[in-house]
Order: structure tokens, then C-alpha cells, then sequence
């Protein structure tokens, strides 16, 4: 059993539900909840990320997409469909993932984005928002938003990032880009839809536009910079520039600009020193944002059994064709770089969040996966990335849904569950605030008030990544159409 008593209402009958995994049941408590899409969700706790607590739930309605109600409600039959959970499961708000790659990179030549599985893939892992951080066939995203929108596919809400700006991209040109070419462009992606932007490989002349020209729109601008060593961009002097987000690296004096900031975090042990507290005060002074995307070092450098396990067979999403390639390839060589960072990495993001950070912490995974590890499934390894710098469970789900909401400016429709709120819900079984692993059990999802089974969701993305044959691998390769 699911552990989730359901009763269906209407106005000509009653019907008592228990729902197993039984063939035809999932399909006809779907159909009747669709004709209303009003629920009454009782039983179990909710995760309040306001204070960190878990809340015996009384009851959580919804209705047209947005929860109505909480706490027991004066009229249970206004709502179609109800819920009872069992006392062990838990209610969290949707997860945000802020650098969720829809990118792929199968054949190491370059990246391409994947739509055909990842979007059900995140909904199942209980990430009910994306935003790409930069797109590598931005016109390709923009469809897929758009079609999720529309209804006509099952997937997270997408704020698009619209292409790189900056190095990145396939095709830039520095000397070709102007500042009114540059402004041009954001004018023409915030007309597009796109929420926010990325850069990565910038000049400074072209940030400073890039994020003047974004502000003009409302919308944010978030950066994987370096040390300034070259005509890279020190995060001190975008944070002056008025930058939004910053991944990755604090930057500041503690990465000099006499050696990139790979060499300067590899080396870094001066925890207790000016450089580090003096950025993180900038940050914190200015409200800028830090994601700090812990986990990727993991798939890197050598591997950690703790962060690097499947809890699912993973492959499966791969075509048979493509996953006997991918299984048949030597295992990836150990970057010892990053084998250096990632203990580095863990606490310099502590020293973040005890300097005053940790309402500017946001989740990003950062993974464009090789065949293994797909972005969707990184979001709980990120959990784990956060909860072992130190950040107690109760704040890595702040950072994983109101602190990500909040550094995009969506804080009154996204991240706590509250009354007024889009209705996304992650219903799992046991507590997360004893083990952030508990939220891999997802058990149900709600997306913009919309009930999804995870089961459902991971059956459909099955043998459906890559190409089907020798014949079909250009398709996968940068510049191929699929």
C-alpha cells in the first residue's frame, strides 16, 4: 500500500479509496481529481521552512492550482479528492533547483539538452522548479516551457535561462559583442520568457551590461566567474556590478588574480583569516546570493560511496543501445583538482552560512551528466552535499525551497507552504529533518496543483535517453537535430 487513503467526492456519490499499486487505480483517481483539481490533504506533518519545524497537518486544501487552505477546513466536501496520510510521511514544498542542467553530454564532444526524459525525471525526484543556467538550445527550452505550460507535457515550471553569455556559448564572439548588441539580445530573451540569465567565460565591459540590461526587465543575473586573472571577473567586482547570484566561488582577496580560482581554492586553508571573512561580508551586506554546488566535485574526483550511490538503477533512462555504450566505457580518471576542492568547498560554504549567509544559499546541481548521474536525481545528492558542510537539515530544506524562490523573486508564489501559494508539494515517507535521505522516497507530487506519481513518471522516462542506434548518435552531438 502507499500508505495514502484517498476519498473521492461528488455531488452524486462517495467512494472510499485506498490506493495500492493496482493496475487502472492511479488512472481513475487521476481522471476524477482532474475534473476538479480540488484536494484536501490530511494526516501526516508539513515541513514550515519558516521556522524550521515540522507541523502535524490538520489539513492542506487546494484548489485551481493553489493551496486554499490550512488547518482543518469549515466544509471538507468542497473539496473532491482527500488524502490521509499515515503518521510517518511528511509534507515538504516543492524543490527549486537553480542550476539544473538539462545538458548531456554523451559522446564528450559537447553538450546538448535533453527533453525527452529529464522533465519527468525531476517531477519525480519532487524538483517542481528549474531554472537551466544557461541553455544550450535556448530556442528548444523555450518549447518545452511552453508546452508544460500549455499542459501538453508533464514537467517542473521552467524559468529559462536563454543562451551563455560569455565564452560558453557556441559562436560568441568578445570583440563581436558591443554593449547595444549585448542589450539587444536581453531585450529580445526577456520577450522571450526567459527569467533570469547566466554568464560563465565573461569580460567585465559585458557583465556590467549584461546586468544593467536584465535589471531594466526585473530580471536576475547569476554567474560562475574566476579570480580576474586575465579578462576573467573577480565575484567582488560583480557583486559592485550589482550581480544577483554567484556560483560556485566566494572569490574576493582570498582568489587572487594572479592565478585562476581553481588553483587558488585548491590551495586555500586560511579559514580563519581577512580574505574569506571580508567577501563573505560583502555578500551578506549586499544580499547576494551563493550557490555553491557542493556535490559535482563528488562525481569528479574520487568517488564517495555515501555521495555517489545509485538508490535507483539509474541507467535504465538510457536507451538499451546507449547504455550498453555507456557500460562499456573504462571508468572516468579522477581529477585530482577537484579532489582537493571538495573538502575545501564543504567549508568554505560553512564559514558562509555561520558568517550571517543562510538565507542567501540557494540549491544548484550543476551536473550535465555523461550517461551517469542525471541532473534530476543530483538535487538530493546536493541535500547530502549540504547537510555534510554542516548546515543543519532543517535550513538544507530552506535553501533547497524559500531561499531559492527568494533569489529569484518568487518568494510570494514559491517556496513554504502557505495559503495563497502554488500549490507544489512533495509528499514523502519519513522524516527529513533526521535524514535529508528521507526525501528520496518521494511518494507523490503535486506541480502547480497537479497530482503526479513518481512511479508513473520514472516508468514513462525509462529507455528513452540517447540514440537508438549508431545511426541516430549525430543527433546527440552538438549542432545534431533530434
Amino acid at each position: 500500500m502507499t500508505g495514502i487513503r484517498q476519498v473521492v467526492r461528488s455531488r452524486a456519490f462517495l467512494v472510499l479509496v485506498m490506493v495500492p499499486a493496482v493496475a487502472g487505480c492511479w488512472e481513475f483517481v487521476q481522471s476524477l481529481a482532474e475534473r476538479d483539481g480540488s484536494y484536501l490533504i490530511t494526516g501526516g506533518r508539513w515541513l514550515d521552512v519558516q521556522t524550521g519545524t515540522l507541523v502535524e497537518n490538520d489539513g492542506i486544501g487546494i484548489r485551481d492550482g493553489r493551496i486554499v487552505s490550512i488547518g482543518v477546513p469549515p466544509d471538507t466536501a468542497e473539496f473532491l479528492t482527500e488524502f490521509t496520510l499515515q503518521d510517518d510521511m511528511t509534507i515538504l514544498p516543492g524543490l527549486i533547483d537553480l542550476h539544473a542542467h538539462y545538458a548531456v553530454d554523451l559522446f564528450g564532444e559537447g553538450r546538448v539538452d535533453e527533453t525527452a526524459a529529464y522533465p519527468e525525471l525531476f517531477l519525480a525526484n519532487g524538483v517542481t522548479t528549474t531554472f537551466p543556467a544557461g541553455e544550450m538550445d535556448p530556442v528548444r527550452m523555450r518549447e518545452l516551457r511552453l508546452a508544460i505550460e500549455r499542459g501538453e507535457r508533464d514537467g517542473p515550471r521552467i524559468l529559462n535561462s536563454g543562451p551563455y553569455y560569455g565564452s560558453w556559448r557556441r559562436g560568441w564572439d568578445d570583440e563581436a559583442m558591443t554593449a547595444d548588441s549585448l542589450r539587444r539580445e536581453v531585450d529580445h530573451w526577456a520577450a522571450q520568457g526567459a527569467a533570469g540569465f547566466k554568464a560563465k567565460g565573461i569580460r567585465p565591459e559585458h557583465l556590467s551590461v549584461l546586468i544593467d540590461q536584465a535589471h531594466e526587465h526585473g530580471l536576475t543575473v547569476t554567474a560562475h566567474l574566476d579570480s580576474g586573472f586575465g579578462d576573467s571577473v573577480n565575484p567582488r567586482d560583480a557583486i559592485h556590478m550589482g550581480i544577483d547570484r554567484v556560483e560556485h566561488f566566494l572569490g574576493g582577496d582570498m582568489m587572487p588574480a594572479d592565478r585562476t580560482a581553481y588553483a587558488s581554492l585548491e590551495a586555500f586553508d586560511d579559514f580563519e583569516g581577512d580574505a574569506l571573512r571580508d567577501i563573505i561580508d560583502l555578500y551578506v551586506s549586499r544580499g547576494v546570493n551563493f550557490d555553491a554546488t557542493l556535490s559535482i566535485y563528488g562525481y569528479w574526483g574520487p568517488h564517495d560511496p555515501e555521495m555517489t550511490e545509485y538508490w535507483t538503477d539509474e541507467l535504465r533512462f538510457l536507451t538499451p543501445y546507449m547504455r550498453e555504450v555507456v557500460e562499456g566505457r573504462p571508468q572516468r580518471p579522477v581529477n585530482e583538482s577537484f579532489a582537493k576542492m571538495s573538502p575545501i568547498k564543504r567549508r568554505t560554504l560553512k564559514a558562509f552560512y555561520d558568517g550571517g549567509g543562510r538565507d542567501l544559499i540557494t540549491l544548484g546541481t550543476d551536473h550535465p551528466s555523461w550517461g551517469r548521474y542525471w541532473s534530476p536525481f543530483a538535487v538530493h545528492r546536493e541535500l547530502l552535499a549540504l547537510a555534510r558542510a554542516g548546515v543543519p537539515p532543517a535550513d538544507v530544506f530552506r535553501i533547497a525551497t524559500l531561499n531559492s524562490a527568494r533569489a529569484m523573486g518568487l518568494e510570494a508564489e514559491l517556496g513554504s507552504i502557505e495559503e495563497g501559494k502554488s500549490a507544489d508539494l512533495v509528499i514523502l515517507r519519513g522524516n527529513p529533518l533526521e535524514d535529508v535521505r528521507a526525501a528520496r522516497d518521494v511518494r507523490f507530487v503535486f506541480a502547480q496543483g497537479r497530482l503526479h506519481s513518481p512511479d508513473e513518471l520514472l516508468a514513462r522516462a525509462e529507455g528513452s535517453i540517447g540514440p537508438a542506434n549508431a545511426s541516430e548518435e549525430s543527433a546527440w552531438r552538438p549542432g545534431g537535430r533530434r
